[in-house]
């Protein structure tokens, strides 16, 4: 499960990276590789990720967060090691009669056979730009163009949730403009195509809309841990 959090405001500042021993580099890189050998599409790409999350004010939540690469993610398959918390964004896209979008990642992904919202791990940002709320809510942008088909400009995106897991992943919430679902299936289908074209393996291999918790069983696979509780949450509000 994951704790649902709501503020006002959202301050994220770095801290060092994150110290790996060299016992556990070694089979950190030895998970790495396998994890490669069984999935060429992995990709040892910047990454950002939590390094503690509190309460700057009473409405104001304080994301701390490092600079890593996506092999220090093996580090959770190596027995004893600390391995770093992720940091995410997720776009909560609604339909004109209140379900939501969630999608299945496909056989090429880190995590084939999830249901999750769009999103995806936050990448740090290069030379002097900032890792702010205007980064994570383009970035956000980025990852449902990507990932849907739909594009739209970052400033239409709202902050609704930041989600808190049990392993400590934090993940940034945003809610799109509703859009009639034909339109959402419509976009859908449109990248599919042109990416198979390009010879390229969509991130969704499948979407679907659901309007409650209680239509997430008919999603066979498994789900993040997020999916319900933001469901819930959207269910009542975006629903209502």
């Amino acid at each position: 499960m994951a704790e649902l959090l709501e503020a006002g405001g959202l301050r994220l500042v770095e801290v060092a990276a994150p110290v790996v021993p060299a016992e556990a580099r070694t089979a950190m890189d030895r998970e790495w590789d396998t994890a490669v050998l069984a999935n060429p599409a992995l990709f040892d790409g910047p990454v950002a990720v939590c390094a503690g999350l509190s309460r700057d004010t009473p409405d104001t939540l304080l994301v701390s967060w490092s600079r890593a690469t996506y092999r220090h993610f093996a580090l959770r398959r190596v027995p004893g090691a600390t391995a770093p918390r992720s940091l995410f964004v997720s776009i909560v896209q609604p339909t004109e009669d209140g379900r939501v979008l969630v999608g299945r990642m496909s056989s090429a992904t880190a995590a084939p056979g999830r249901w999750q919202f769009p999103g995806g791990s936050v990448e740090p940002p290069t030379g002097d730009e900032p890792l702010d709320e205007p980064a994570l809510r383009r970035h956000a942008a980025v990852e449902l163009a990507e990932e849907t088909g739909v594009d739209l400009p970052a400033a239409e995106l709202t902050r609704c949730l930041v989600t808190h897991g049990e392993d400590g992943q934090i993940g940034v919430h945003y809610l799109a403009p509703p859009l009639p679902a034909p339109l959402l299936h419509q976009r859908f289908e449109a990248l599919v195509a042109a990416e198979t074209a390009r010879g390229h393996v969509p991130e969704f291999d499948r979407i679907a809309l659901v309007g409650s918790p209680a239509e997430l069983p008919d999603l066979t696979g498994p789900h993040v841990a997020y999916l319900e509780p933001v469901v819930r949450w959207t269910s009542r509000r975006v629903g209502s």
